[in-house]
């Protein structure tokens, strides 16, 4: 499956569900925005950069 754009598909197909405290998860969010990113975004990048760091355990 592919987008209209060329670039494969992108879709997500799973969620990740986290508790956190609340002034935290609000500074975070306000973070992000003010960077121009989303949290979930930073959050995927977050995941990837890890797996990639702890490959072959």
């Amino acid at each position: 499956m592919s987008k209209k754009d060329g670039k494969g598909s992108t879709k997500k197909n799973s969620q990740l569900v986290l508790r956190l405290d609340k002034d935290e998860r609000d500074a975070f969010v306000e973070l992000c925005k003010e960077l121009d990113t989303s949290a979930a975004r930073e959050i995927r990048r977050f995941i990837r950069e890890f797996m990639k760091e702890h490959e072959g355990r």
